[in-house]
Parts: C-alpha cells; sequence; structure tokens
C-alpha cells in the first residue's frame, strides 16, 4: 500500500466520476417530448459541469506530494460541492410538479452526491493536515 495515498481524495474523486457519469445517464433532468429544454435541463448541465470540476480537482489533490498543497486542492474541492449542494432547486429552478424526474431523482441524487463528496474531501483534508505535521 502506498503511504502517501490519500484516501479522501480517492473516495471523492470515485463519487464525482459517478455525479458526472449520471448526471448524463441514470441522474439527468427528463426530455421534453417537444425538444425544448426546462429550466431542469440548466440545473443538470451545471451539475454535469461541476462534476467534472470536482473530478479534476480530486485528479489534482492524488498525486501531490507535499500535504499543504493537497490541503489547499480538496478544500478548494469541499467549496465545489458545498456549491453542488445549492445548484438543483435553489440556485437554478426545477419543475413544478412532485412527480417529475428532476424533483423525485436528481435533485436529491446530485444533493447526496455533494454531500458524500464534501464528507470524503473533509476525511482527505483531515489525513493531509495530520501528515504535514
Amino acid at each position: 500500500m502506498n503511504k502517501r495515498m490519500n484516501w479522501g481524495a480517492c473516495a471523492a474523486l470515485i463519487f464525482s466520476l459517478i455525479l458526472t457519469v449520471g448526471s448524463r445517464t441514470f441522474l439527468g433532468a427528463c426530455a421534453h417530448e417537444d425538444g425544448s429544454f426546462g429550466a431542469c435541463h440548466w440545473a443538470n448541465q451545471a451539475m454535469f459541469g461541476l462534476g467534472i470540476l470536482l473530478s479534476a480537482q480530486s485528479l489534482a489533490a492524488l498525486p501531490a506530494r507535499d500535504e499543504r498543497i493537497r490541503m489547499g486542492l480538496l478544500i478548494a474541492e469541499a467549496m465545489t460541492a458545498v456549491l453542488g449542494m445549492f445548484i438543483p432547486g435553489t440556485l437554478i429552478s426545477l419543475c413544478k410538479m412532485p412527480s417529475m424526474v428532476c424533483l423525485s431523482t436528481m435533485k436529491p441524487a446530485m444533493l447526496i452526491l455533494c454531500a458524500v463528496i464534501l464528507l470524503a474531501t473533509l476525511a482527505g483534508i483531515l489525513q493531509a493536515r495530520k501528515r504535514a505535521k
């Protein structure tokens, strides 16, 4: 086992990739029959971009040799995950019907994934802080 491996950053990367792929596949907003886009589509697009950013931040934190740099990257990722919690439904409105996919599936799944990413990055920050001392 690699003693320099940060397991929080690894877990954050896995869940960030799930968020990114899921926003395009099984966690995405519903498609309108007439081809138009609702607000939920744009919330989904924002979550896809956020997933790419979270994945890139995790990837950047993994090979960092200096634990202080890794902590800084993970702190930035934690703040990005908090932002992701507010995108669907707060910063970008969703449909008003509770039976729609955006409210019944996308919003709770994105909220849970961002919360798990936040917890993983916090664990990574604690691990990096312990090693930095």
